[in-house]
């Protein structure tokens, strides 16, 4: 059964879609709509249809009620008009913009994402008949399921919070940068590497903070670099490089995840918790390839110097698990190659390249499978991809596929169905123009190199989108069993996911549970394989560490 959540001007109207049976609707008042929902995911378990996770979850989850499943319409319509070339006929949801939904904002039912009750019920309608017409329904369906429950997992991270220690997070970063400094003012650590730039370069007035300015100062300096980055400047022999990049690894610590930062992302947790916590805004299916993004505090790079802050409340533990070598599984899992999983079996496919004669060492198998995923022709890996190619056919054979695909302009799927999008109008002008008349050799140069690079896009598309629709079923496997071992308690009794990371999890748990979260964690990661790949036997080993605080995960 599936009930659809729509706002009207005079309350919420619920109708109820059951198979064979007409839609049956009602009007709930806004402020008794947690209460229905409550009422009504206890007595029936329904899958909840609305527009926008974020925009209606939220609001539930600071009324103490949580869901098992929902249906969230505006993902599920990006991945429909890719996948499937034929969008639903209503443009009303192409306007729509990301909700403004702050932990701190007011208890509003809806935000900004509202539309008529009778046009989200016909989005829905018009869903289910799109799917049930493709030639890959079953896939197709996986993938839809997979990304709404995506939206609930992170509309509840987001509310719950990761657990926090202000006063860890004040030491680290005082060993680090020195004492905070006054508003405005650089730190002393960062400042006495400024003053050591400034008179290495003879620039007495130099900001290293404006890349400009350090660039005219470089070039003062004799040192010919094009520019300011990390990977040029370590191939500089000269006595500015090493406090220069100090100073930019210290200057980006304090501008991402400094004290300013804390104050605007860290905020008080559960009375009794004894811990703070930062609230991630994640973003489901916030990149091309169905990675997840964010709209700020940084939650994909939460760097290692500030792990330590990451500190499980008193009588709970963390249980930190992430999968090795996804990418290269998936794309063995999806090619049905068996020499491939074989290498991976176990532990590190790296290592099984060596031992199964391929590549002489781990590091030059771990150039030549990343060559591999990110199309290098070049180089270590350029001169290691025919090694790949004779022992693992089938694999080589995906992404070699894509490249060629995308090259000419076309689309590339992921396993379950998501589509990749054309190249832009620009891309397609260039390529047009090589092949007029007067068309110059630098034209037709330009058009080879923009092929190359979107060919190289389509090639980690299939492979990264394939990867994180494997994460999706782990994390959604992963809440279902959570929700049965703590009873679904909520956060602050029960286990639940608190950090979310492309191929790494944390979840926050009482101690007396955290084994049993060990095994769930892992029996959720052999679950999402076979569910994507059936009885293919490539599998997804985890490094689980049970721990206090973060920074002591393996």
């Amino acid at each position: 059964m599936e009930i659809v959540v729509a706002e009207e001007s005079d309350g919420v109207r619920l109708t109820v879609l059951t198979d064979g049976v007409a839609p049956a609707a009602s009007l709930v008042p806004t402020e008794e709509l947690p209460a229905r929902v409550a009422e009504l995911e206890a007595a029936s378990h329904p899958r909840w249809v609305w527009s926008d996770t974020a925009a209606t979850y939220a609001r539930l989850l600071r009324a103490g009620v949580r869901v098992e499943r929902c249906f969230d319409l505006r993902l599920c319509r990006t991945i429909l008009r890719r996948a499937l070339d034929a969008p639903p006929p209503s443009d009303l949801w192409d306007g729509a913009e990301e909700p403004e939904d702050r932990p701190d904002a007011p208890p509003t039912l809806f935000a900004t994402f509202t539309l008529p009750a009778e046009e989200v019920l016909a989005e829905r309608l018009r869903q289910r008949e799109a799917v049930a017409a493709s030639a890959q329904r079953g896939r197709l369906a996986t993938l839809l399921a997979a990304e709404s429950a995506g939206a609930l997992i992170a509309a509840e991270m987001r509310h719950d919070g990761l657990p926090w220690s202000r006063a860890a997070h004040d030491r680290l970063l005082t060993e680090a940068l020195g004492p905070r400094p006054l508003p405005g003012a650089r730190p002393p650590v960062l400042e006495a590497l400024a003053e050591e730039v400034r008179t290495t370069l003879a620039a007495p007035a130099l900001n290293p903070d404006s890349g400009p300015a350090l660039l005219r100062a470089l070039h003062g300096a004799g040192i010919a670099v094009q520019t300011t980055r990390k990977w040029e400047l370590e191939h500089v022999d000269h006595p500015v490089v090493a406090p220069l990049l100090e100073y930019k690894r210290l200057a980006r610590l304090h501008s991402a995840n400094g004290w300013a930062w804390a104050e605007e992302w860290v905020r008080p947790g559960p009375t009794g918790a004894g811990r703070e916590r930062f609230h991630p805004d994640y973003v489901p299916g916030g990149v091309v390839t169905g990675r997840w993004a964010t709209r700020g505090g940084g939650a994909l790079q939460l760097p290692k110097q500030v792990r330590g802050a990451v500190v499980a409340d008193p009588g709970w533990r963390l249980v930190v698990a992430d999968v090795a070598q996804l990418e290269p599984r998936v794309l063995a899992a999806m090619a049905r190659d068996e020499a491939m999983a074989r290498a991976a079996r176990g532990g590190d496919l790296y290592q099984g390249l060596v031992d199964q004669g391929v590549i002489e060492t781990r590091a030059q198998a771990k150039v030549a499978m990343l060559g591999a995923l990110y199309g290098a022709t070049t180089g270590p890996a350029g001169e290691l991809a025919p090694r790949l190619l004779r022992a693992f056919p089938r694999a080589t054979a995906v992404v070699e596929g894509a490249a060629m695909r995308g090259e000419v302009g076309g689309t590339v799927r992921t396993w379950l169905g998501r589509t990749s999008p054309l190249p832009p109008p620009e891309w397609k002008a260039v390529q047009d123009r090589q092949h007029e008349g007067g068309a110059t050799d630098e034209d037709r140069r330009r058009a080879r190199r923009l092929a190359r690079d979107w060919g190289r896009f389509t090639r980690n598309f299939v492979v990264q989108g394939t990867a994180a629709e494997w994460a999706l079923c782990w994390l959604a496997d992963l809440r279902a069993r959570l929700r049965v071992l703590g009873g679904d308690g909520g956060a602050g009794r029960s286990p639940h996911l608190v950090f979310f990371l492309h191929d790494e999890v944390i979840v926050h748990t009482p101690a007396a549970l955290a084994e049993e979260v060990a095994e769930a964690v892992r029996e959720s990661a052999a679950g999402a394989g076979r569910l994507l790949f059936g009885d293919f036997p490539v599998d997804f080993p985890l490094d689980v560490s049970l721990v206090d605080t973060y920074a002591d995960a393996t």
